[in-house]
């Protein structure tokens, strides 16, 4: 993995703009702590910051491969899975490799097949081509979106980027967020709105979306993959056969690296079935025991509250898989006021708000790993296309015309000065009507299955979008690579294909994941409850976070005051956010942490300098 940006100006002589491309190239050293590699003529700059994965001495970015009278030039963050499978098609047209790396498979792809190479890459990217004959940019982003692909176009050209902060290091991008970024922050947020930049005038590349950019034809944006509605004829005993091979040769596929690799372990399903996969394959090639890893909080056993979200805490399976697959285990133990001191480092890893604790836990996390490992697999995604979610399969949220994660916005928008959002829930409501109606059903469909349908595309544009965002910029700020087999896409569009009887097998969630592995993994696990990434209940945290926002209630100067209901807030504060009885966001944001937002907020207010317009 690494990070990429770019700035292609037609009518400025970016020669003479190095300071501004060293700071661009500067944002991505956490991205790319191994090696640097800028490319820069007249009109176009593409700059490289390298997390040596692959093939160290012939990977080298960017990467130039001449054809005809024609030089086509790469920067590319990712990784692909069928490299193999596609060096050899390309070497039976006559192409020939000095190495090994996925970057020239990938560039030599892009040169013969052009914008088509996309419908045959398996893998998680965002890279950008520059064609130096016709003078034409090519960016692209993976069908799942698992790799980030910031852009700011104007009219002489564009500026493309890994994070905001490569953008904003550009004087012509300026730090103002307009009443949709705030609508963004205060009623979507951790989430956000596909495409949508929160900066004015910045944009993200959609997942499975390309651009070109050319002089005369300016900036065109074109999606190359959707999910189509087509009918499933598996029987249930061919589904488990399909199912667990998909995931099975996901996860091999994605066990190649020239470094150190081990496997996230919560003891949950997902992440247990990976481990598994993972340890088989290196017993049976002799490379050893699989090391593995899981995050817990200092005294959380003694704190540990159940709830319907998270049932039952996670050390008794970790050990017991652990155990089965005979893994090299490893427990980080974080320490709760870190998690606390890490919550503004989690926005610099972010460029904006999100996900509190959660993400200054798995930043620490990642941190730690790091010290040993360059690449890590984990478990993410298996939850949104196999319907593991409470959500799913409770009727009444079900059908709730909303978010289901999100399902009230009265907790936001008490908190915020009264007619500061005005058209709020219109919004809201527009963006989760936006998915639904995009979503692609068969004729016939009963209700429970239309609904399904629209709870898959939900889940796969927002909350996992969520959730690959921060696994992203949360692992990257180390300068480690983590590969989500769950997001392969042949095993997605297998997934919203299979009816909901099948995918709930036997009424459980997961049920036709947990049919796939039985003999594989032990019976508990498979039988295993769902629950989620593991939270902080120690009332350390707590006392901390309420001391921050404190703090901040009582300077004068904060710029969050602008935008809040300081009363409101304060009673937050006084009554420990008590008052939240079910999560404001997804499964484990409480009170607790839309605290810790809130201080989130206020810092990248600060820190970047944001200016409301």
């Amino acid at each position: 993995m690494c990070g990429i940006a770019g700035w292609i100006d037609f009518h400025r002589d970016l020669r003479k703009h190095g300071d501004i491309i060293d700071k661009m190239t500067g944002t991505l050293v956490c991205r790319g702590p191994d090696a640097q590699g800028i490319y820069l003529k007249e009109n176009v700059c593409l700059m490289h910051r390298r997390l040596i994965v692959i093939d160290p001495e012939n990977g080298i970015q960017p990467m130039t491969i001449q054809k005809g009278n024609a030089s086509y030039t790469i920067v590319y963050n990712g990784e692909l899975y069928n490299t193999g499978e596609l060096r050899d098609e390309l070497i039976s047209f006559g192409y020939r490799f000095r190495g090994h790396s996925d970057t020239e498979v990938l560039l030599t792809a892009f040169v013969h097949w052009g914008e088509s190479c996309l419908e045959k890459l398996n893998g998680i990217y965002a890279f950008g081509v520059w064609n130096d004959a016709d003078n034409t940019l090519f960016l692209a982003r993976d069908r799942m979106g698992v790799k980030p692909l910031f852009v700011f176009s104007y009219p002489d050209g564009i500026l493309f980027g890994s994070e905001l902060k490569t953008l904003l290091a550009n004087p012509l991008v300026k730090p103002r967020v307009d009443n949709d970024g705030l609508k963004e922050i205060f009623l979507l947020g951790p989430g956000r709105t596909g495409g949508n930049g929160v900066i004015k005038g910045v944009t993200e590349l959609k997942p499975a979306e390309y651009l070109v950019l050319g002089q005369q034809t300016g900036c065109k944006v074109r999606q190359y993959w959707s999910l189509k509605a087509m009918e499933h004829t598996d029987d249930i005993q061919t589904t488990v056969e399909k199912t667990r091979f998909f995931i099975t040769d996901a996860v091999k596929r994605q066990l190649v690296s020239d470094v150190p690799l081990c496997c996230f372990l919560s003891g949950g399903l997902d992440s247990s079935i990976i481990s598994k996969i993972a340890s088989d394959a290196y017993l049976a090639d002799n490379k050893g025991k699989l090391h593995t890893y899981s995050v817990n909080y200092v005294d959380n056993q003694r704190y540990f509250k159940r709830s319907l979200f998270q049932p039952n805490s996670d050390e008794e399976y970790i050990q017991m898989m652990a155990r089965a697959i005979g893994s090299q285990h490893h427990e980080v133990l974080l320490d709760n006021e870190d998690l606390e001191r890490y919550l503004t480092d989690a926005v610099l890893a972010r460029d904006l708000p999100g996900m509190a604790d959660v993400d200054s836990s798995l930043l620490l996390f990642c941190r730690e790993i790091k010290k040993k490992f360059t690449v890590a697999v984990s478990g993410e995604c298996a939850d949104e296309i196999f319907g593991g979610y409470p959500w799913y399969h409770n009727r009444e949220i079900l059908f709730r015309d909303t978010f289901p994660w999100s399902h009230s916005l009265a907790v936001r928008q008490n908190i915020l000065k009264p007619g500061l959002l005005t058209d709020g829930e219109e919004y809201v409501q527009q963006r989760y009507r936006d998915t639904v109606n995009a979503t692609d059903t068969l004729p016939g469909e009963g209700e429970l299955e239309v609904r399904m349908r629209q709870m898959f595309m939900l889940n796969l544009h927002w909350f996992m979008q969520t959730l690959l965002d921060r696994k992203d910029r949360m692992s990257m700020y180390s300068g480690l690579e983590v590969r989500v087999p769950f997001c392969d896409h042949r095993l997605v569009e297998y997934a919203y294909n299979m009816p909901w009887d099948i995918k709930s097998l036997n009424g459980r969630e997961k049920g036709i994941v947990r049919e796939a592995m039985k003999g594989i993994l032990p019976d508990e696990i498979i039988e295993r409850k769902k629950s989620p990434y593991p939270k902080t209940h120690h009332p350390t945290y707590l006392k901390a976070v309420k001391a921050t926002l404190q703090h901040i209630l009582d300077d004068f100067s904060s710029p969050l005051l602008q935008l809040i209901h300081k009363q409101k807030v304060q009673e937050l504060i006084d009554t420990d956010g008590k008052a939240l009885t079910t999560p404001w966001y997804g499964q484990l944001m409480t009170g607790p942490q839309l605290m810790a937002y809130l201080i989130q907020v206020d810092f990248w207010m600060r820190a970047y300098q944001i200016e409301i317009v």
